[in-house]
């Protein structure tokens, strides 16, 4: 009888692609970590950017990559990556930095696997307004659907959004 040793997942921190699709998007994405880094620095919670968000523990492939997420109840500063069972929260608003190129796997499928995990707001921005004419809009998780936010108040955040 041969004993079966567990091996140890490895859950990678990056995968080599770029930040951000253009300056533009990159720009807006560290000036949104920074921003509400700094209106949460009195509070226990985490905001970090295009860090691998893991939801499934054993399965290193059930990842993806906020543009920018912010938990609460969690320790602030920087990690290489955001294992919702060891952190022991789902972030609670998620924003993507959304484009032309980008718009159906963040309008489609990114907004399913968020409502999917449990994210409580969902956000997408178009900083160069290529499709989205308003370019902020926001979705709250009711019943497990993403239903419209039509004021720009985040909830969950305590903050209007605005452009």
């Amino acid at each position: 009888m041969t004993a079966m040793i567990p091996s140890k997942i490895y859950y990678p921190s990056g995968d080599g692609e770029p930040v951000a699709e253009t300056f533009d998007h990159l720009y807006v994405i560290l000036i949104t970590i920074e921003v509400l880094r700094l209106y949460l620095q009195d509070i226990q919670a985490c905001v970090l950017g295009n860090q691998f968000l893991y939801y499934e523990e054993g399965n290193s492939g059930k990842r993806c990559a906020p543009d920018v997420m912010v938990s609460f109840e969690v320790k602030p500063g920087g990690r290489d990556n955001y294992k919702i069972w060891e952190e022991g929260a789902i972030p609670s608003v998620v924003f993507e930095m959304t484009s032309r190129g980008t718009r159906e796997k963040d309008n489609v499928e990114k907004r399913n696997l968020y409502a999917q995990i449990g994210i409580e707001e969902y956000w997408q921005f178009d900083p160069k307004g290529e499709w989205i004419s308003e370019q902020l809009r926001g979705f709250r998780l009711v019943d497990g659907q993403y239903i419209p936010i039509l004021n720009s108040i985040s909830t969950a955040l305590g903050l209007r959004l605005v452009i």
